[in-house]
């Protein structure tokens, strides 16, 4: 009890990190109004994770193509006190989503596929999932990465839950076993629902136009080009372990430790992504669009591809607090009147989240190593309640004096 105590005091502590800035110009000054009102934020960020408990986490904003605010907080590693800092590597779970459907553009563009062939095309034994609607042809590649396909949420709902069992499935037969017992939920290309295994099949599609592993094609083409040098997926290289983050469930009381680099098997493509903010910066960076890096960005992907995928396909939500829709993979949100392109992750009780607005170049990311239990009440590490609170508080308080140049 005194060290779990000592632990919860500890995490209120926060440290500031600059950033390496040894091969990058200074970022553009800030308006006095706009460093009080991150200062503001600080306060606000810390005061709401403590009252959480949250264990570790840390916030990167960027702007003019530079970070030019970072804050962390608590503990990456609880046992031995290790604090978060600005190396320190966050799993990014869904936010792999952006990557695999930012891969299938590239094979578009190279003329590998198109967005509008038939999944089954590529993995004919998704003919053996039941399809009330109609024929499995009608799901496309379109479908899946805009998760109107009809496929269920959930990515793999026979287990996984035990200490024992696999983190995910480890193999693509273990899919393919169960698509007799699969159904499509509703009729394809009608509607939003979020799906795990849509994307998981797409990575599949990857592997098999380029015969690379997942993880080493997005190395080649995506993470290597944007400079995401410490960015990997799965489990840690054991250079960079000193750096990774533990994560906590808050439960019973206090945080009990998860799964340690757990490995997301075949579901890799899915969220299998770890980073640390200052290689998510530069992945911001490349969304956002920087013409001093262009020719580099297109490299990865073409401008043009890229917006494409910020078009509207489906509704996810429309109510006071603005309008949420589904692009190629990214949702496009409107928050406090102005557009942002964003994805969150969640995964073994890591948080994450990124804000991008194009037009102004203002983009924020945010990371976090503690979630409630996934099953039961609690009354503390309600970390997406946490995570919508600074977004709403950003939109308000910071971006505003950020776009005033």
């Amino acid at each position: 009890m005194r060290a779990r105590a000592a632990a919860l005091a500890l995490a209120a502590a926060c440290a500031w990190f600059a950033l390496p800035s040894a091969q990058t110009p200074p970022a553009p000054p800030l308006q006095t109004r706009a460093t009080h009102a991150l200062d503001q934020f600080g306060a606000f960020y810390d005061a709401r994770l403590s009252a959480e408990g949250i264990v570790g986490s840390s916030v990167l904003v960027l702007r003019g193509h530079q970070p030019v605010y970072q804050r962390t907080f608590g503990f990456a590693d609880l046992a031995a006190r290790r604090m978060v800092d600005a190396d320190t590597i966050f799993h990014w779970a869904s936010i792999t989503k952006t990557f695999t459907s930012i891969a299938v553009m590239q094979l578009r563009d190279r003329g590998r596929l198109s967005l509008d062939d038939p999944i089954v095309k590529y993995l004919p034994e998704l003919r053996q999932v039941h399809n009330p609607f109609g024929p499995m042809d009608a799901i496309t590649l379109r479908m899946l990465m805009s998760h109107t396909s009809g496929f269920r949420m959930g990515t793999w709902p026979w287990g996984g839950d035990e200490p024992w069992q696999p983190f995910e499935p480890p193999g693509w037969s273990q899919l393919v076993a169960m698509m007799p017992y699969t159904q499509i939920e509703f009729r394809p290309g009608s509607k939003y629902s979020y799906s795990n295994p849509g994307v998981i099949y797409l990575g599949r599609v990857i592997e098999l136009l380029t015969t690379d592993d997942y993880e080493v094609y997005i190395d080649k083409n995506i993470l290597k080009p944007l400079g995401m040098s410490r960015s990997y997926c799965d489990t840690t290289p054991y250079h960079l372990l000193p750096f990774r983050s533990h994560s906590y469930w808050w439960k019973d009381g206090g945080p009990v430790e998860a799964r340690f680099d757990h490995n997301t098997g075949i579901t890799v493509s899915n969220g299998g992504l770890n980073a640390p903010l200052t290689d998510m910066a530069r992945y911001l960076d490349f969304l956002v669009g920087n013409p001093a890096r262009q020719a580099a960005y297109d490299g990865v992907l073409a401008r043009a591809s890229l917006e494409e995928m910020w078009k509207p396909v489906a509704d996810v939500e429309r109510g006071p607090d603005g309008t949420v829709q589904m692009g190629l993979s990214f949702f496009l949100e409107e928050r406090g009147g102005l557009p942002y392109v964003a994805h969150s992750g969640g995964q073994n009780a890591f948080i994450s989240h990124f804000y991008v607005q194009p037009a102004s170049g203002i983009a924020y990311v945010v990371a976090f190593n503690t979630a409630a239990e996934p099953v039961g009440p609690d009354r503390r590490g309600d970390t997406r309640l946490v995570d919508r609170e600074i977004r709403d508080y950003l939109v308000t308080n910071v971006i505003p004096w950020l776009r005033a140049r």
